[in-house]
């Protein structure tokens, strides 16, 4: 989990850093390029007869929703504070548990009811609808998490017939061109101090989820979302150090109460029988 949280603080700094020479569409590019490149590698190692699939129309569908889930994080990280865009994700959870009963027919319990109700009521604190213009760069960040949702509860899906590598190794082979034409019309040629953080965006985004991944199988989940929930206070502080943006309470309350929606809902699956 510590290389986890350290890698999701790395890829925001990386994507703040090049958001002041790259477009979104750009990085995304380049972080499904070096993507694509490390899991090659992984591939050619472990065998490239597992990219065969049966479920290529499923493969395409999660990645455009993923890409979509991509572009909100990467443009709010650009436009807004770190905190903010870190709690505004944490409505990822609420999202596939809506989309999980209608997509996947699984049963809303008392504890995924609760946890939709605290998810919604966080969401609305960190966006405070009717204390001022809700600004419309959090509510891109906010279809990006759904984005992120509808990809997640794909990608249960995907699991039980395709192996890691292979949900990863068409992630970056689908939504490289789809980047790479978005980012066309205005394209800027990187230059030499854009590389480091080009990669550090590229390594760190394949090391958060294989350090998650390796963590929910090593740990109990409430362990893990916990810990996990470190991101906001450690990214918070990494604004406030780095780039002077101030500690928002009501972003850091409202993921606190998303917070122990989740939890309620890790409760409620423990209980079953």
């Amino acid at each position: 989990m510590m290389g986890a949280l350290f890698s999701f603080m790395a890829m925001a700094i990386g994507g703040r850093e090049l958001s002041f020479e790259l477009g979104t569409f750009e990085i995304l590019f380049f972080r499904s390029l070096i993507g694509l490149l490390i899991i090659s590698i992984f591939l050619f190692r472990s065998g490239w007869q597992q990219v065969l699939t049966q479920n290529l129309s499923l493969h395409v569908l999660r990645n455009v929703a993923h890409f979509v889930g991509q572009f909100g994080w990467f443009y709010g990280i650009a436009l807004i504070s770190l905190a903010e865009v870190f709690a505004i994700e944490f409505t990822i959870p609420v999202w596939t548990a809506v989309l999980a009963t209608f997509l996947l027919g699984e049963r809303l319990t008392k504890a995924r009811v609760i946890a939709i109700c605290l998810g919604f009521l966080g969401m609305l604190i960190i966006l405070r609808p009717g204390l001022g213009v809700v600004n419309p760069v959090s509510l891109i960040v906010l279809v990006g998490a759904l984005g992120y949702a509808i990809s997640h509860t794909l990608t249960r899906k995907l699991a039980l017939r395709d192996t890691p590598l292979t949900i990863l190794f068409y992630m970056t082979l689908i939504q490289l061109p789809l980047a790479l034409v978005l980012s066309l019309e205005a394209w800027v040629t990187p230059s030499p101090s854009t590389w480091p953080w080009l990669v550090v965006v590229g390594v760190t985004a394949l090391s958060a989820h294989y350090c998650l991944t390796r963590a929910l199988v090593l740990a109990d989940v409430t362990v893990v979302v916990t810990m996990d929930f470190l991101r906001l206070p450690l990214i918070a502080l990494v604004g406030f150090t780095f780039y002077n943006e101030p500690l928002d309470w009501l972003v850091l309350s409202g993921a606190l109460v998303m917070l122990v929606g989740t939890y309620v809902n890790i409760q409620g699956e423990k209980r079953k029988p």
